[in-house]
């Protein structure tokens, strides 16, 4: 019997949008859910990765806009000419909800569809999305300033966050454990190496170059690494690091196929705060593939993360909890139409983790911590960035690991598995 399907918070977002755009392509990285989401809505279905309907496309091209809507055109880049069969489609009639798209980014030599197909991306499971217990705390309220009481009690503990590091946010591999949770992961980066990178056109004359370089990239997660630090890292002792020619198609090839999901910079207007880092965070899709990626698994969280660990240990450790964290807060921003980014002052004296922005330019300051207290020092880099905005900031967040959401200095804390959209 197949599995009820779950409701996921982008499913509030199609909800809204359904209603008056024509055509959404959904955007993400493969395995994330996006064909199983749109199958929910679809009355038609044309698989285009199915070698019948490629055929039937091919001689009548009519045929892949006519049906009952939502018409779910899945795996639309398997079949050349299908983005403008459904642009010109949209040109006729554009009423809401007509077509579901799933597959690849359109090429740059593809119509940009613009006013026609929204682009609407699709991230691996937030924590709230993965937990049977409601979160207490919305960040919806939260970036609108009106959250009001700050409460409630998690039993998740450290070792169950590294649990969620480790298990990843892919809905096909969260039943899996053991080696066959590892063999999946391991397998989903083979894909990517074997034959997504080279369907666009990629060319991996040395594969170990490959893997070494975005293994240095997971290494850098959560920092703000320049590239030409993650390229020299990639040397892997026997070999020479990878020139910067050899790496660029690397990186923009795994941007399009939503492996890489780097967190801008936040840029501010104000003069006294202009001088900022303009440089991304780096972050994968998921942390439980920056994980496989550097050897480790969930045990080895657990170990490195303890207060016993070494100083060298405990810090990716913290930048890996980090990204779990910015992937929810990512899936919960958008949901309310929000966008996500980092604040760094150039000279590094502050630094915020996550500023979300809303449509009316109110921001949302957001600090991550590895760790089950709260100290002033914690804080102090959420205080500054409020003094200095004043009423352009809705509210102040402190994530935590601890068990308790509550006030603390006029900030919010709240443990990860208790904050939702």
């Amino acid at each position: 019997m197949a599995e009820t399907y779950r409701r996921r918070l982008i499913d509030r977002q199609l909800d809204d949008l359904m209603m008056q755009l024509p055509a959404i392509l959904l955007d993400g990285p493969k395995a994330v859910g996006k064909t199983t989401t749109a199958l929910q809505r679809a009355a038609t279905v044309r698989r285009m990765d199915a070698p019948l309907d490629q055929v039937r496309y091919s001689a009548d091209e009519g045929w892949i806009t006519r049906g009952v809507p939502p018409i779910l055109v899945d795996e639309w880049h398997r079949a050349p000419g299908v983005w403008d069969s459904v642009k010109r489609s949209v040109d006729d009639d554009s009423a809401g909800g007509r077509f579901l798209l799933t597959g690849s980014l359109p090429t740059r030599g593809t119509h940009s569809g613009a006013g026609r197909i929204t682009s609407l991306r699709m991230r691996p499971l937030s924590m709230a999305e993965r937990m049977d217990s409601p979160p207490t705390v919305s960040l919806g309220d939260l970036l609108e300033g009106v959250a009001g009481v700050i409460e409630g009690e998690s039993d998740v503990t450290f070792e169950q966050y590294c649990y969620e590091i480790s298990q990843s946010g892919f809905p096909g591999f969260r039943h899996l454990s053991g080696a066959s949770h590892s063999e999946a992961l391991l397998g989903y980066l083979e894909r990517i190496f074997d034959t997504d990178l080279p369907e666009l056109g990629v060319s991996l004359r040395r594969p170990a170059t490959m893997r070494a370089w975005l293994r240095a990239y997971a290494a850098a997660t959560g920092t703000l690494a320049t590239w030409e630090t993650i390229r020299e890292a990639a040397n892997s002792g026997y070999t020479q690091a990878p020139s910067k020619p050899t790496v660029t198609p690397y990186r923009d090839a795994l941007t399009r196929l939503r492996i890489l999901d780097e967190l801008p910079a936040w840029l501010p207007t104000r003069n006294d705060l202009s001088r900022v880092a303009q440089a991304p965070k780096h972050y994968v899709a998921d942390p439980a593939l920056a994980l496989a990626l550097l050897g480790y698994d969930g045990s080895w969280l657990i170990d490195s993360g303890s207060d016993e660990a070494s100083d060298s240990q405990r810090p990716l450790v913290g930048r890996l909890f980090e990204a779990l964290a910015i992937l929810s807060i990512r899936v919960y921003a958008q949901t309310n139409f929000a966008q996500t980014f980092h604040f760094r002052q150039f000279e590094g004296r502050h630094e915020v983790d996550a500023i979300v922005q809303g449509h009316n330019g109110k921001l949302l300051a957001i600090e991550i911590k590895l760790g089950a207290t709260v100290e002033s020092r914690d804080i102090r880099h959420l205080k500054w960035l409020q003094e200095k905005l004043g009423s352009q900031v809705a509210d102040c967040v402190l994530i935590y690991t601890g068990p308790v959401a509550f006030r603390f200095e006029g900030v919010a804390v709240v443990p990860l598995a208790l904050l939702g959209a």
